[in-house]
């Protein structure tokens, strides 16, 4: 379990370096840990949000000429393991919501995932 960790880690870290400049992601951890008062504290977007989260910058349309719009991306990097089903749901919200997400388990896919 560890070793796949420190994978995941360095593909996800070789993906924001691969997407930097048409695309900007950021690492999204998601879990709880207990205060010092014992309150359960809960952090990240949502959870099963996609490990990287960010946004992919486009030109648009002639009527919309000069403009730029940021596209949301979320990317799940997985090593071995398979998405769970709430990490799946995230990805067909942001999907059918317009943006780009998807699962990678390499550079290659994420670039896919995020039309680069």
């Amino acid at each position: 379990m560890a070793r796949e960790r420190s994978d995941e880690r360095r593909i996800q870290s070789e993906i924001q370096l691969a997407a930097n400049g048409p695309a900007r992601l950021w690492r999204n951890n998601v879990g709880a840990l207990r205060d010092q008062r014992g309150q359960l504290v809960r952090y990240g977007l949502c959870p099963g949000s996609s490990d990287l989260i960010g946004y992919r910058t486009i030109v648009i349309t002639p009527d919309m000429v000069g403009q730029r719009v940021a596209i949301f991306c979320a990317v799940e990097v997985k090593d071995q393991a398979a998405a769970t089903e709430q990490q799946q749901a995230f990805i067909r919200l942001i999907e059918q919501a317009g943006g780009l997400a998807g699962v990678a388990r390499s550079v290659p896919d994420a670039l896919t995932i995020l039309r680069l």
